[in-house]
């Protein structure tokens, strides 16, 4: 099938490359040249495991192609992803400019059929946006051109992306019920993503746009939550670790996303929960448990600075601090809304310095905070500790979870940890002779 993706961020590089991998003819456009051009030599853009290789042997099998060429993009295929941003606007409702120009731009070419496919995280609502443009801009020109519009969310987990991709839970399609056209062209794209057993969900399209957001509001909501109960078990003596595992024990909430900790950040949860409660808000609801999870995520960022100024007071002019994990998450480089930048921030205007460590996202870091006096990267994680008053753990990558603790000690100026994602054993990091602050312990 020949497939376009607008847009090479996480979702549209990702769903282009796999889509490509199981023998699609795919192009992927793009309006941003240099991102264009790294990919057509060889590079990517994010970091992502796995999509490397499966991006360089596509591109060498001819099933997938980088453009900037809209017009060409959108000739070429039968099915058209919007995959671009929806960043949030001021009051936190989604900015669809970038996907309605998309709309402009497949009104202004389309040359026939096509499904055009929201990708792209939106409010429920913007499918029925993209085709009234689609509509206007062929009143405009004058002819008549049948097509579809569904809404086809992602569920990507970045670090797992592709495996995700291509083992799906779930396939959601949002189309209008008497649609089979559209039904059982997307229904051929995906089978081979459900030859072991069907996960193609079919449902109207408001239900799909709002499925995505209520699938990330309800993670997030675990999140905020275990965090409430992390601080509440420091308030009454309790471990929340003991706590996590006597609730996940029980089917009915599981293990997943129950791990406390200095926040939730990326591209996806803090934007989706503060959309989803502007969109409540404009249809006269107060969504209030959202309100409470974005503000409890917020504040939980800020829980690290607040232990460490217990310890070391409001002024820390003159201490190093090492930070090991700069990435809101493992496996990524994306430092959006990531906690990481709250600490370090927050840092920085008490007076002290941050030696900071992250195996992929330093180079972004770097980025965010060119040249900051206040800041150095180094390329080993214990190089950061060299004279440290403190070491802060604030990303669980796996190559800290059993740390040299005689090492550390020799390297550091004073010996105080604060987990950040409670992946020490307190116990033994105290007999090591470390004073030993983690979440709800």
């Amino acid at each position: 099938m020949r497939i376009t993706i607008v847009g090479t961020g996480y979702v549209g590089l990702v769903t282009g490359t796999c889509l490509a991998e199981v023998g699609n003819n795919v192009v992927c456009v793009d309006s941003d040249q240099n991102k264009i051009d790294l990919l057509n030599n060889g590079g990517i853009p994010i970091h992502e495991p796995g999509l490397a290789a499966l991006v360089g042997e596509n591109c060498d099998a001819g099933r997938l192609k980088f453009s900037t060429d809209i017009v060409e993009g959108v000739k070429h295929a039968e099915v058209v992803f919007i995959a671009v941003g929806t960043p949030p606007d001021e009051d936190g409702s989604a900015d669809l400019s970038h996907v309605l120009d998309v709309a402009t731009e497949v009104g202004n070419y389309i040359n026939e059929y096509k499904v055009v496919v929201t990708k792209s995280t939106v409010p429920v609502g913007t499918a029925n946006k993209v085709d009234e443009v689609i509509k206007q801009r062929l009143r405009e020109r004058d002819i008549e051109v049948e097509f579809s519009v569904a809404s086809n969310p992602e569920f990507l987990k970045e670090g797992a992306a592709v495996e995700d991709f291509m083992k799906p839970d779930r396939i959601i399609i949002g189309v209008d019920e008497d649609d089979d056209r559209a039904i059982r062209t997307l229904r051929e794209l995906y089978a081979p993503f459900t030859r072991s057993h069907e996960r193609t969900i079919v449902m109207d399209i408001p239900s799909a746009e709002l499925t995505k957001y209520a699938a990330n509001a309800l993670l997030a909501t675990k999140i905020s939550f275990m965090n409430d109960m992390a601080n509440l078990a420091e308030l009454l003596g309790a471990d929340i670790e003991h706590v996590r595992q006597g609730i996940g024990s029980d089917p009915r909430i599981g293990y997943h996303f129950i791990y406390p900790g200095v926040g939730y950040g990326g591209s996806c949860f803090p934007k989706d929960v503060q959309a989803l409660y502007r969109t409540a808000k404009d249809h006269g609801y107060e969504a209030r448990v959202l309100g409470a999870v974005e503000d409890v995520n917020n504040e939980q960022k800020k829980v690290i600075l607040a232990k460490i100024e217990r310890h070391f007071g409001p002024d820390l002019s003159g201490k190093r601090f090492a930070l090991w994990g700069l990435a809101f998450k493992p496996d990524t480089d994306d430092m959006r809304a990531a906690p990481s930048r709250v600490i370090m921030e927050g840092l920085w205007a008490r007076g002290a310095k941050v030696v900071a460590f992250d195996p992929v996202a330093q180079e972004e870091t770097a980025r965010i905070y060119p040249r900051h006096q206040d800041l150095s990267l180094v390329g080993d994680p214990y190089d950061a500790l060299e004279g440290a008053d403190a070491l802060v753990v604030v990303t669980e990558w796996k190559l800290f979870r059993s740390p040299d603790f005689s090492s550390m000690a020799r390297r550091m100026r004073d010996r105080v940890i604060f987990d950040g994602r409670n992946i020490f054993q307190p116990d033994i990091a105290r007999e090591q002779g470390f004073v030993y602050y983690g979440i709800g312990r």
